[in-house]
């Protein structure tokens, strides 16, 4: 083993014990990727280029943008501010960007792809507005189900991690500078940029918990556009100190224009000895793949691939013709078996993952869910039973509600005991001990109810709500 820390030495690439030691800091989950555009490429009608080189031709395009003056080749920024300065509406760049993207349906690029398949990664960050990243981990690792958390940071309104790290239940995508919006709430343009850039640093509108990963994780940049004073910024506001104080955490810089920079290399040199610099996004990541996957023992793999199938989480929005899980917190481990065994049956299940129990919107959208929902299954335990107000006992009450328009002999509630609490006595409206709730030990369903659940499913032809 050299003496050398993988993230220390200031050179231009990484060596074998470097490769080995990051390895390591990714399977303990000490690693965040951030993904910037250099990843994004796309096939086009005109061959593979890179999504904003594209995406600048196209907005050029819809703001009439005479390009034969603009700077070549020509960025997002420069069709912004020829646009503005010929009295545009700022507004409309956003709306047309997300016209642009609206109509395109490009598949995740193959290095997206790939660190979507390295399963040690559970925090993704990204500087781009498009959803290429999540797509990606939705494609590899829920067959496509929209299960990613996916989270954008806006100046004037903080959306920060739903829990510290190691408590997420799912994969999260974070987009630091912005989601694609008909709003101005993302970054096409150095004055964006530099909005951001300053909101992320003020002192009420900082995401805290993820800085708090940043600050204390090793990250991987990877494919990132930011030139030299915005690389050093970048690297200090994630830091949160003096790069030249001791630290026990590094980076990578992996693009196709750092190691070219002579001042910003000096700089590096100098005073931020824990970055290391690789030439290349895409050969870094690749390489990082081949490794990663080199590791891993034949049963492992296929452990890994196996493991999401089998956890699956729900997807953002509820699908249609969905079985509607109600439940209390303390539940979701027996919730999530159940929720596993019903996939496996084919049996499309929905439940609030995080439980947000919070909100007018949050609200809206778990009542609008129970009025689409197809099936509605209360899960009664011990739990329920300790809490006698909770917000799975006002999604009782909307089922019900909805029951009010049903016919007599109709079959919408499916309650399921997951402990030995005794129905007949359970804290639970009296329609539910009017109906057999069943016994599910653990969250594990009797195949009488999975097949009887699929019976129902098949009964209503995937017609929707009443």
């Amino acid at each position: 083993m050299s003496n050398v820390h993988p993230l220390e030495a200031p050179a231009s690439t990484l060596d074998e014990d470097a490769w080995e030691d990051l390895l390591n800091f990714i399977e303990e989950k000490r690693v965040i990727p951030i993904v910037g555009p250099e990843l994004l490429k796309v096939e086009t009608e005109a061959g593979p280029r890179l999504l904003h080189d594209w995406m600048a031709e196209k907005l050029a395009a819809k703001l009439g943008v005479d390009t034969a003056r603009l700077p070549q080749p020509y960025t997002l920024n420069d069709v912004v501010c020829w646009f503005l300065a010929s009295r545009g509406r700022r507004e409309d760049t956003y709306t047309r960007m997300r016209s642009i993207l609206r109509e395109t349906s490009f598949a995740p690029p193959r290095a997206l792809r790939q660190l979507a398949e390295i399963a040690d990664f559970d925090l993704f960050i990204t500087t781009t507005f498009d959803s290429l990243l999540e797509a990606a981990v939705n494609e590899v690792r829920f067959g496509g189900a929209q299960s990613a958390e996916v989270i954008g940071y806006t100046p004037n309104r903080v959306a920060d991690l739903p829990a510290e790290r190691e408590h997420l239940q799912r994969p999260v995508v974070y987009h630091l500078l912005g989601r694609c919006s008909a709003s101005p709430t993302y970054v096409i343009s150095d004055e964006d940029m530099l909005e951001f850039v300053c909101a992320l640093q003020s002192e009420h509108l900082t995401p805290e918990k993820l800085f708090f990963e940043l600050e204390h994780s090793h990250l991987l940049i990877i494919g990132s556009n930011f030139s030299n004073w915005l690389a050093r910024l970048f690297l200090r506001m994630a830091k949160r100190r003096r790069l030249s104080d001791p630290r026990d955490v590094g980076e990578v810089l992996a693009d196709d224009h750092t190691g070219s920079d002579e001042r910003l290399m000096a700089f590096l040199q100098q005073v931020s000895v824990r970055t290391r610099v690789y030439a290349g996004a895409e050969q870094f990541v690749d390489e990082l793949h081949r490794r990663w996957t080199a590791r891993r023992r034949p049963a492992e793999v296929i452990a890994l691939a196996a493991a999401p199938r089998r956890v699956l989480p729900p997807e953002r929005e509820m699908p249609e013709n969905a079985v509607f899980i109600s439940y209390a917190r303390e539940d979701l481990a027996a919730v999530q078996r159940l929720k596993g065994a019903l996939d496996a049956a084919g049996v499309t299940t929905w439940f609030d993952m995080e439980r947000l129990e919070g909100g007018d919107d949050y609200d809206r959208k778990i009542r609008r869910n129970i009025e689409r929902c197809a099936f509605f299954v209360p899960v009664v335990s011990a739990a329920t039973e300790r809490r006698l107000e909770a917000y799975f006992r006002r999604e009782w009450s909307y089922a019900l509600d909805r029951t009010r328009n049903m016919a007599d002999d109709a079959i919408f509630i499916l309650p399921a005991c997951i402990d030995a609490t005794d129905p007949r006595g359970a804290r639970v409206p009296d329609k539910f001990k009017a109906l057999h709730i069943t016994q599910m030990p653990g969250g594990e369903p009797p195949p009488a109810f999975v097949e009887r659940l699929k019976a129902l499913l098949a009964s209503r032809g995937g017609e929707g709500a009443p």
